[in-house]
C-alpha cells in the first residue's frame, strides 16, 4: 500500500480542512513525501526532539486530527503539535541528523528502514516549513491519503 503524505503550512484548522479532499498542492507551502506512518512518526519525532515519552504524547492525543472520514477510504488531516513545530523550528542541522539517526533506528527495530540521505532531507524540508509557518503565525499539517 502506497501511503501519499504532505506536510503544509495554513492559517488555520478551518482553512486547513478546505483542503482535505483535494489535498494542500498549490494552495498552501508544502513538502511531500511518501510510505510511512506520519501521525506516528510525528510522535516519534516530537518524543526525540523534546524528551517526551511516545505514551505521553499518545495519551494527550497528538496528534490533534483536524478531519477524518473515520472510514479508512478518505484522506487523514491533522496539526502537528505547537511543540514539535517549534522543536522543528528551533532545531539545528546536527539536531535533527541526530533525531534522524535515532528514528531509523527505532524504525527498523520494527522492520522498517530508511535511507538515512532521505530521512535527512525530510526533517531538514520539515523544519524549514515549521519556520516559515511560524513566522508567518501559521500552523504546521499534515495530509494523508
Amino acid at each position: 500500500m502506497s501511503i501519499i503524505i504532505k506536510f503544509f503550512i495554513a492559517p488555520d484548522d478551518f482553512s486547513a480542512a478546505r483542503v482535505v479532499d483535494s489535498g494542500p498542492a498549490g494552495v498552501f507551502g508544502s513538502l511531500a513525501c511518501g510510505n510511512f506512518d506520519a501521525s506516528e512518526a510525528v510522535i516519534e519525532w516530537e518524543s526525540l526532539l523534546t524528551g517526551q515519552s511516545f505514551e505521553a504524547l499518545v495519551a494527550a492525543d497528538e496528534p490533534r486530527t483536524v478531519a477524518d472520514p473515520g472510514d479508512g477510504d478518505g484522506p487523514l488531516l491533522f496539526v502537528v503539535s505547537a511543540a514539535l513545530q517549534g522543536a522543528l523550528a528551533g532545531a539545528s542541522p546536527a539536531r535533527l541528523a541526530e533525531v534522524g539517526g535515532l528514528w531509523i533506528q527505532e524504525r527498523a527495530a520494527e522492520g522498517e528502514v530508511f535511507d538515512p540521505e532521505m530521512v535527512g532531507e525530510l526533517l531538514s524540508d520539515l523544519a524549514d516549513l515549521a519556520r516559515t509557518a511560524h513566522g508567518q503565525g501559521h500552523g504546521l499539517y499534515c495530509w494523508m491519503a
